[in-house]
């Protein structure tokens, strides 16, 4: 009978140690698991994810699940925004990169605050400088209004790619959304009708070249993926304001600097812009009849 017990005993202790050895494993999966996507998403959200556990020792004196996991979301929250806000520009500007404003300023903004909140919007300078400038020349020409920026770059490291982009790697490349009214009342808008920025497309019309539907027939289908992905009822209130949206290409364009544009061949042919930096984008990209590539040379950036 003890001979029993003590079986049952040793069977118990390795069954404890097993359920703690799996919990073990769980969090570890756990911790890379978000240390991975918030890197994927952020570049230096996994560093501070992982900072903010140094701080799990004293919030796991806490009574209660609850309070304990929304101290540690708080702990993460805080060191995000301090490092986002303090810490990370002026390390970014040791590597040639700036970040485009959080908040509307000279006349250019975010589509959407995520770009600034995840550290997608860094340039750089010269990139920042004509983005401003060409910015101006639109206020001057429509006041009011505003260039939305979506994604740029990350603050660090050339070549560290900004997921799902394929280029977005070195500070010399920022997309911008088209200028768009309110469907309703006519008057510009600055909101999009994404809730990503991207997504909403200006499909081709009958007669026009369709490389959406060319890319389509050769088998890349991620072409037009997001039009699927994201909802297009939104897309019912707004309206591209096309003189807007061609002054801000054209800008663009004129600018030395500037080597490239990205946007859809039908779009440069119904918009009628007359400039050879309009280049396809090929294939093996997304749709850019969303929205505005471009891109500076490399050769002219100083550190």
């Amino acid at each position: 009978m003890h001979h029993r017990n003590r079986i049952s005993v040793n069977l118990f202790r390795c069954f404890i140690f097993k359920m703690k050895a799996a919990r073990l494993i769980l969090k570890i999966f756990l911790v890379i698991s978000v240390t991975v996507a918030l890197t994927i998403m952020t570049q230096v959200g996994g560093v501070i994810y992982l900072a903010s556990l140094l701080f799990y020792p004293f919030i796991n004196r806490f009574r209660g699940w609850w309070i304990r996991l929304s101290s540690k979301l708080i702990a993460f929250i805080i060191l995000y925004v301090i490092s986002t806000l303090l810490l990370i520009p002026p390390l970014a500007k040791q590597f040639g990169r700036v970040p485009l404003p959080a908040i509307g300023n000279h006349h250019v903004q975010p589509a959407i605050l995520f770009t600034a909140l995840a550290n997608r919007n860094y340039v750089k300078p010269e990139l920042k400088k004509i983005v401003y400038s060409a910015a101006e020349q639109l206020n001057q020409k429509y006041p009011g209004s505003k260039v939305n920026y979506l994604d740029a770059s990350f603050p660090f490291f050339d070549g560290f790619r900004l997921w799902p982009h394929l280029s977005h790697n070195d500070g010399r490349k920022l997309d911008l959304s088209f200028q768009y009214d309110d469907i309703k009342t006519q008057v510009a808008t600055s909101s999009v009708p994404s809730f990503i920025g991207y997504g909403s497309s200006e499909d081709p019309e009958p007669g026009e070249d369709n490389m959406p539907l060319t890319c389509s027939l050769k088998g890349y289908w991620q072409y037009s993926l997001l039009t699927h992905l994201v909802s297009q009822k939104k897309k019912q209130d707004f309206i591209v304001n096309v003189p807007r949206t061609k002054t801000v290409i054209e800008t663009l364009a004129q600018n030395k600097e500037i080597v490239k544009i990205y946007i859809e061949p039908h779009l440069k042919i119904r918009w009628k812009i007359r400039t050879d930096k309009i280049r396809f984008h090929g294939c093996q990209a997304v749709r850019h009849d969303d929205h505005i590539h471009v891109q500076i040379r490399a050769q002219t950036i100083k550190k």
